[in-house]
C-alpha cells in the first residue's frame, strides 16, 4: 500500500493548478452612464444656473 503522504501532495498540487488555472469572468459594463458633473460656482456665475446646453468652446 503506498503511503499516504505523496497522494495527498498531488491531490492538493491537482487542486491548486485547478483553482489557478480559471480566469476570473470579466466585469460586465455598466449600461448606465454616469451622471454629468455638477457647474462649479464660476460657471455658474459667468452662464446662470444651469450651463448652456450645446455650446462648445468659450
Amino acid at each position: 500500500m503506498p503511503s499516504l503522504k505523496p497522494v495527498i501532495c498531488a491531490g492538493l498540487l491537482a487542486l491548486t493548478l485547478t483553482a489557478c488555472s480559471t480566469a476570473p469572468a470579466a466585469p460586465a459594463l455598466d449600461p448606465v452612464p454616469p451622471p454629468a458633473p455638477r457647474p462649479d460656482a464660476k460657471t455658474q456665475l459667468e452662464y446662470g444656473n444651469p450651463p448652456p446646453i450645446g455650446r462648445g468652446g468659450y
